[in-house]
């Protein structure tokens, strides 16, 4: 871009960043201080980048709209505005999550709409991370930068640029393996940039959260060219319930090497280490009737954790990526990435399970309370992926249309290493049985009399030599080891044509051959499956980059392994048809006053077809008839709106609501005809405003206010063993902030009410009550 000039007036005297960022070039930022009076000119060249960016913006230290983000080059993988994106996608800013003191992924999700955390990370192999319910489905975190990043548990925050909730089946850009039907999260990291600078930080709070973070800048050399940056963290944190902790280190280097004005490298890796107790997991009983649906009728004592900091899991994980962008001529760009994870889990995960009714058949009596069962595992799990993409991006013209087109191979190798044992049983949890009645089937459930586990109502022995001892009893069965692989081999195109300035349309395919070899000790689940995935989209702007109507119907698909059926005590192999989702949704989305107001409004409808399931027949045993059926359904629809505002100086908004009505409607007789367990509550909304004063004897003082609602939510939906509800909630949040120079000064308090409240997906997980922290940042 020769010859661009930009002035900027009329700013008051201070310290200011200014921030260039241009299409298909690095973004740079240089810190400035304006003295009274004074003009400062300031000479700036860009060089090309691996993130190509959809504009030209020139932001000082009070930019507009700070929680927004208008663009994005990882949702449709081209450089392409959110509002002439047919696809719906909401963007959590690092800006966001200073101001509210966040110190860990699941309350950063807490800012977009339509999300909510089903399951806790457990860091057990193979799925560790937590869950979380998305258009009906489940997802966990498992992009960066658009590439696939493993984790067994909760991604740390102080790498994070964004985070971005990109909605829908999205199978024709990203594949199968690692994403949902409801979508995806991608999380995009920091980038170095071209002076010396930084910051320190410390967050102290309620039990015994201390976390100290860095993030340093610099550049190597004096060539201007080499760029290094250092994210580091450091969190220990005890559970607010009678036993747990979670410790972590963190440790984030990237680098930016521009060679000429045409190459550019960039090397990301991070590299995690945590230990922690696995927060409690109460599954309920999924084969007989429950004897309670609520938390009510439960009998819960949520401060108890039914653990102890003897039994915990260690988590080690890493994330390599690497990128090297060639521009090829001003309109066409060669991207080649290549991503290496490692994720593992040693140590011990446990979870309770609802036993009462097999106790009773046990012991030959009727309790008046319910019982539940612990089990052990000793975990030792690794999950090794290597993802390699080549893409081109570009545009060019027919005739006098404009197009935006990205083409690109992409190939993925998942490997999982197993030793980890079996479920060992760990005593009994007591919730309310007549505690002499509960001693007394003591020596009958265990064989043996074993002593209280040093709490009344609970017979396990929580060490780690108590939880190998259950494991010990397993025999032969303890020790499970295997091997498994996959490999992923696609092709994908996606072209935006524009019909006129502010009419366009999206057509997208994508092939994908899948090779899975299962257990590498035999042949017998090896099965290989070819997928198609389209992608359609149209957008039309009555009122350029203002308004836009969008319609987009999006493709995803999932690979289905092999089964047996047994008919008259015959095993008979079945293989399948890859299962497919499919989206219809439409919407509009708007951007008023210069970026200042930016939202959407949409309403979708997901189907899945081709759900496997299996019949059994009340025929004789010992081999009573199972068949295996492709014909299940499940229907997801709802309404979603996003609002991220700046109306005024200083006040900035994000709220949002969903509504969501799952259905199945075909498939596992015990599930038929009800909303999925992984669908989460039916209405979400949350929101978060916050006020900074400008000017005045209150400069740089700001305020923070806002929260979440979530309505029931049937965490248990079956046809056989009822329906489980957990309450409606509402939990409200405060926050304070001060900057003052090169310091900064943050306090908060979540759950200012001492909400009660829990979440589920055929288990129950207690919430934290209230919670204070406060925090400090200098900046270099």
């Amino acid at each position: 871009m020769p010859g661009v000039f930009y002035e900027i007036r009329n700013i008051q005297p201070g310290t200011y960043t200014l921030r260039i960022t241009s299409i298909g070039f690095a973004t740079r930022e240089r810190a400035f201080t304006l003295k009274a009076g004074e003009q400062l000119v300031e000479n700036i060249t860009l060089t090309t980048t691996a993130e190509n960016l959809a504009e030209v913006s020139v932001e000082g230290a009070a930019r507009k709209n700070p929680f927004g983000r208008k663009e994005s080059a990882y949702v449709s993988k081209m450089p392409l505005k959110d509002i002439e994106n047919p696809q719906v996608y909401n963007t959590i800013s690092a800006e966001v999550l200073k101001e509210q003191v966040v110190t860990n992924f699941d309350d950063a999700l807490k800012n977009a709409p339509g999300i909510d955390k089903l399951w806790e990370s457990t860091g057990r192999g193979g799925d560790g991370a937590g869950y979380f319910s998305l258009r009906g489905f489940a997802v966990q975190p498992t992009m960066m930068n658009g590439l696939p990043a493993l984790t067994a548990g909760s991604p740390d925050l102080a790498n994070l640029e964004r985070i971005e909730v990109v909605k829908g089946p999205s199978g024709t850009l990203f594949g199968s393996s690692l994403i949902s039907y409801g979508g995806l999260i991608n999380l995009v990291t920091k980038r170095p940039y071209e002076y010396f600078g930084g910051n320190i930080s410390y967050t102290g709070g309620t039990f015994g959260l201390n976390r100290v973070a860095a993030d340093i800048n610099a550049p190597i050399g004096e060539s201007n060219k080499a760029f290094l940056r250092v994210n580091t963290a450091y969190q220990r944190e005890a559970s607010f319930q009678d036993a747990g902790f979670r410790r972590s280190f963190f440790f984030a280097p990237t680098l930016a090497y521009q060679v000429n004005d045409k190459v550019r490298f960039d090397v990301n890796a991070e590299f995690y280490n945590g230990r922690n107790t696995n927060q409690t997991m109460l599954f309920l009983d999924r084969f007989s009737p429950l004897r309670a649906t609520n938390i009510d009728e439960l009998g819960y004592d949520r401060k108890r954790s039914y653990t102890s900091n003897d039994l915990y899991i260690d988590t080690p994980t890493y994330n390599l990526q690497g990128q090297m962008t060639y521009k090829i001529n001003g309109n066409w760009t060669s991207q080649t990435a290549i991503s290496r994870s490692s994720t593992q889990s040693k140590g011990y995960y446990s979870y309770l399970y609802e036993g009462t009714s097999f106790i009773e058949a046990a012991a030959g009596t009727t309790l008046d309370g319910i019982i539940l069962a612990r089990y052990t595992s000793k975990q030792d799990f690794e999950t090794i992926g290597t993802d390699i993409q080549q893409n081109f991006i570009g545009e060019f013209q027919i005739g006098k249309f404009k197009n935006k087109f990205i083409g690109g191979l992409d190939y993925l190798n998942l490997n999982q290493i197993s030793n980890s044992t079996g479920y060992g049983a760990q005593g009994f949890v007591n919730l309310g049985v007549d505690e002499a009645i509960f001693q007394s089937l003591l020596p009958a459930l265990h064989g043996t009399a074993i002593p209280i586990g040093g709490a009344v109502g609970d017979s396990g022995v929580l060490t780690q030599a108590g939880a190998d001892a259950g494991i010990a009893a397993l025999g032969n069965s303890s020790a499970r080891p295997y091997k498994t692989k996959q490999e992923i081999f696609s092709a994908y195109a996606s072209n935006v044509f524009y019909l006129l300035p502010n009419l366009s349309a999206m057509a997208s395919i994508r092939v994908d051959r899948f090779n899975n070899e299962g257990n590498l000790s035999t042949d017998a689940d090896n099965y290989d499956q070819t997928a198609w995935s389209p992608k359609f989209g149209v957008v039309y702007q009555p009122i350029q980059d203002k308004i836009a109507l969008f319609a987009n119907y999006l493709n995803g698909f999932s690979n289905v392994a092999p089964a047996s059926d047994i008919v008259g005590g015959t095993t008979i192999p079945r293989t399948f048809n890859p299962e497919h989702a499919e989206q219809f949704e439409f919407g509009t989305k708007v951007n008023f006053l210069n970026d200042r107001v930016t939202g959407s409004i949409s309403y979708y409808n997901i189907d899945v077809r081709d759900m496997v399931y299996t019949i059994y027949a009340d025929n004789a045993t010992p081999f009573p008839d199972q068949i295996n059926v492709q014909n299940g359904r499940q229907r997801s629809k709802g309404i979603e709106v996003s609002l991220t505002a700046n109306p005024i100086d200083g006040l900035n908004i994000i709220a949002g609501y969903s509504y969501n009505d799952s259905k199945l409607i075909e498939g596992d007789p015990d599930f038929q005809g009800k909303r999925p367990e992984s669908a989460g509550p039916q209405n979400l909304a949350n929101l978060w405003a916050s006020y900074r004063f400008g000017a005045g004897a209150l400069k740089g003082f700001g305020l923070g206010f806002g929260g979440n609602y979530a309505s029931e939510n049937k965490i248990m939906n079956r046809n056989l063993a009822g329906t489980f509800r957990l309450p409606e909630y509402t939990v409200l949040n405060a926050s304070a902030f001060y900057d003052l120079e090169a310091f900064r000064f943050t306090v908060k308090i979540d759950n200012l009410t001492q909400e009660a409240y829990y979440k589920g997906w055929s288990t129950i997980s207690p919430q934290r009550p209230r919670v204070f922290s406060a925090g400090m940042t200098y900046n270099f």
